[in-house]
């Protein structure tokens, strides 16, 4: 997708900005199907949709995602309940006790904890750097949830919907680095996107049921419906492509800028799409956050080495 020279093409650079705003995207439509359905429905049918529309290319390649499941179903369970289950039904859950806008801030925070959980378990050195931007962008999510009041302190209460966000952040993390494992690797993206849309589905069926029967509601409109459509292809479908050609065209570094651009994005759409909004904590926050993200985990430029 680049031109004779080698530069990224239009579509290529339209496509990076693409990947902010449908993975915000997601927060948005979550936040507006509150109350509608489920969230744990909501969940369950998002992924059970982008299997049916990715099946066929998990059948091309049966292959090697049957041999892929049967060898490492701990792996591919645990990528499913990290990912799309606490990642998906529980955020859904928590977005009905807090904002899009803090969510999003919030979540941001999920790079740190891989930072975190790579030292604490790899044995990954921290520069001081690293450990900078984390507190900077800590100091940027207690602003948000302090809604920029320091004296709140005193009486500090938090929402239990910011707590469940935050969850999702660390689970978030976690998910992110069992994707290096080799096994899943070693799949074509497409196929492991679906298999995992798939693993998804299979472990939020169990929550959607029991909230089916303890009376959540059901899409029951066309409005339901249309922001269901837009959970599985805006939210999921396309910004997995989007971030995929993203890494292709201008590598992993400059793709993962991409994830750092939600938090202003999302704040856009919330106010936009929602009516939520903008306070001054919340230009406090975008900007402590995505700076502190940035900080922690910007690639160091090495000097080229001298004959």
């Amino acid at each position: 997708m680049t031109d004779k020279s080698g530069a990224p093409r239009p579509l290529d650079w339209l496509l990076f900005l693409g990947a902010p705003v449908f993975f915000s995207s997601n927060l948005v439509f979550g936040r507006g199907i509150t109350g509608d359905i489920g969230p744990f429905i909501t969940a369950f049918l998002r992924w059970a949709g982008a299997t049916l529309i990715i099946l066929p290319f998990i059948w091309g390649d049966r292959r090697a995602c049957y041999a892929f499941v049967r060898h490492h179903p701990v792996l591919w369970l645990s990528l499913g309940i990290l990912g799309m289950g606490i990642c998906g039904g529980f955020v859904y859950w928590a977005l009905t006790l807090t904002t899009a806008s803090n969510a999003t801030l919030i979540y941001t925070t999920s790079s740190l904890f891989i930072i975190l959980f790579q030292w604490l378990f790899q044995g990954r050195s921290l520069v001081m750097r690293e450990i900078l931007g984390m507190l900077v962008a800590f100091a940027g999510v207690t602003a948000i949830v302090l809604k920029g009041d320091p004296d709140a302190l005193r009486h500090l209460t938090f929402s239990i919907g910011d707590f469940g966000i935050l969850i999702a952040a660390i689970a978030f993390a976690l998910y992110s680095m069992l994707l290096r494992n080799p096994a899943a690797r070693d799949l074509a993206p497409l196929s492991l996107f679906g298999l995992l849309a798939a693993s998804g589905a299979i472990v939020l069926f169990p929550p959607a049921v029991i909230e089916f029967f303890a009376g959540a509601p059901l899409p029951d409109s066309t409005s339901d419906w249309m922001k269901l459509a837009g959970i599985i292809v805006f939210a999921s479908l396309a910004a997995f492509y989007c971030f995929q050609h993203a890494v292709r065209v201008f590598g992993p570094a400059k793709a993962g800028v991409t994830l750092y651009l939600m938090p202003p994005v999302s704040i856009v759409l919330a106010v936009v799409f929602l009516g939520e909004t903008f306070e001054p904590y919340h230009a406090a926050g975008i900007l402590l956050v995505t700076g502190g993200v940035v900080l922690a985990t910007a690639p160091v430029r090495r000097p080229a080495k001298t004959a």
